[in-house]
């Protein structure tokens, strides 16, 4: 008996010696997390794989390729490949402002110094800095070589929520005017033909007559007289903005939306705006250049035209008094008088000239069928009469108990290098300064009009009846059994009645013959 105690008890301590020293084997290596037992493993059943012939020989290597084969790179020491920022795309736009591909000739320009611009608004406190000022001085001069236009020139920045507009206004060349109407017009036509071919089952005729459209002004006349390009950042593509119409700008006025920085954007309001937010920055560009943009009193003269008297309102062409001397800076600091608006209005009907939408035009005239009856001529409207072009400012009314402008001089301790400056209350962000025969407009701000303490958004009209009630229409309430039994008894009585009447006349007449 003490002799198998004494084996089991040796059988029993091997057990726990093997057990002890597996568990010494199976113990992780606090660096790269290993254990022998493991790695003696996989190198055995690689010398089992590979069964090379001096595999004492090898048998330091083939451990060191197991080691190696289990080796993760935690780290690496190349430098990943930066992504390109859209700073860094932009100032890679940017960089072509700089190029020089030949030496410019010294001539005159059709673009005015924006760095001498600067320096004036700077003194009104009014800039976007040296550094945007320069690269927008340069995108100016790559629009008018890309483009070739007769004269263009910084109408302002427009902000926006996502990003801003810069604004460049430019003059028509002679002729381009035709050429850009007859593109228009084509594309408009193409836009209603691709709308009619859409139209798999069109809705039958409606006898409903919506009111007259009111006819855009001609390209180059009116609120159409000047092209806008617009780009986000200076060194960016230029994007030319389409025409304004009279329904654009009735409803701009109606409405108040900020801009997102994207020309296809929609233009979600009430009422709805007819486009998107290019239309929408085009028809509020027209507004503040008709409100904001003036000159010195006597710097522009009334172009000549032939015409009556009668039409000087109408007229939207001036040319520079050559024999202007310019005025006193003081003078103009403090009289509204010495300032004139060289913008035409823009009047209720949203144009700048008015025009009479109860004179049929001829071509519907000439379509109407033959024996058909004319419908009724249209009351004869009031026609809408604008101030005048060159109009002082002194004329202008006040809107919401504000003053349409306020006027100062840029320094009272040095006014004999100082500059009158200008600030429109209704459009804010508007500005003018004033230095001899030199002047300058420009806007920056968020494209909206001043609206007093709170705007109130129009509310939308009341549904329209679908039909006329009236007692011919509505339907009569059900009698009661009693009512119709009456009713029966009183009209077999007045059968029975009549009935009796033309017997008796039958039988007179018998008599009669």
């Amino acid at each position: 008996m003490d002799f198998m105690n004494g084996n089991q008890d040796r059988n029993e301590q091997k057990a726990n010696s093997a057990a002890s020293f597996k568990a010494y084997l199976l113990k992780n290596n606090t660096k790269n997390n290993l254990n022998l037992y493991d790695h003696l493993t996989q190198l055995l059943m690689k010398v089992m794989d590979e069964r090379p012939q001096n595999v004492v020989d090898v048998f330091e290597d083939m451990s060191r390729d197991v080691k190696r084969g289990l080796f993760e790179q935690k780290q690496s020491t190349l430098r990943d490949l930066p992504q390109t920022t859209a700073a860094e795309l932009v100032a890679e736009q940017q960089r072509q402002l700089f190029s020089r591909d030949q030496e410019d000739e010294l001539v005159d320009t059709p673009y005015p110094n924006v760095n001498e611009t600067s320096f004036y608004l700077e003194q009104a406190g009014v800039s976007l800095g040296r550094v945007e000022m320069q690269r927008i001085f340069l995108a100016l001069k790559q629009l008018v070589d890309s483009q070739a236009l007769q004269h263009c020139r910084f109408w302002g920045k427009i902000l926006g929520t996502q990003s801003s507009y810069i604004v460049a206004e430019a003059e028509y060349r002679e002729g381009d005017e035709d050429e850009e109407q007859i593109a228009e017009e084509a594309a408009e036509e193409e836009e209603r033909e691709g709308t009619q071919e859409n139209e798999v089952d069109p809705l039958p005729p409606s006898t409903f007559k919506p009111p007259p459209v009111v006819p855009k002004e001609a390209i180059g006349t009116g609120a159409n007289k000047f092209v806008y390009y617009v780009c986000n950042e200076a060194g960016l593509p230029w994007v030319k903005l389409p025409s304004v119409t009279p329904a654009q700008i009735t409803i701009a006025r109606q409405i108040r939306k900020f801009f997102t920085g994207k020309l296809d954007s929609p233009v979600v309001s009430y009422p709805p705006f007819p486009g998107n937010e290019a239309n929408y920055l085009r028809a509020q560009i027209a507004r503040i250049s008709a409100g904001t943009q003036v000159s010195p009193f006597g710097f522009f003269q009334a172009g000549e035209e032939e015409g009556d008297e009668e039409e000087e309102t109408h007229r939207d062409s001036y040319e520079v008094n050559l024999e202007f001397e310019g005025m006193p800076v003081v003078e103009m600091a403090e009289a509204l008088s010495s300032w004139v608006h060289h913008v035409q209005h823009i009047l209720q009907q949203g144009r700048c000239t008015w025009v009479n939408l109860a004179v049929k035009q001829e071509e519907e005239t000439h379509d109407e069928e033959e024996g058909e009856d004319r419908d009724e001529e249209l009351d004869e409207p009031t026609q809408e009469v604008g101030p005048p072009l060159l109009t002082p400012l002194s004329q202008d009314e006040e809107v919401f108990n504000t003053p349409p402008w306020s006027s100062k001089i840029s320094s009272v301790l040095t006014s004999q290098h100082a500059i009158a400056i200008l600030r429109s209350n209704l459009w804010p962000g508007a500005y003018a300064y004033a230095c001899g025969k030199k002047f300058e407009n420009i806007y920056i701000g968020w494209g909206l009009k001043y609206a007093g303490e709170g705007f109130s958004p129009p509310v939308p009209p009341l549904p329209q009846k679908e039909y006329p009630s009236g007692p011919e229409i509505a339907e009569a309430t059900d009698p009661s059994l009693e009512e119709e039994q009456a009713l029966k008894e009183a009209l077999e009585e007045q059968q029975a009645a009549q009935e009796e009447m033309d017997e008796s006349d039958e039988e007179e007449e018998e008599d009669d013959d």
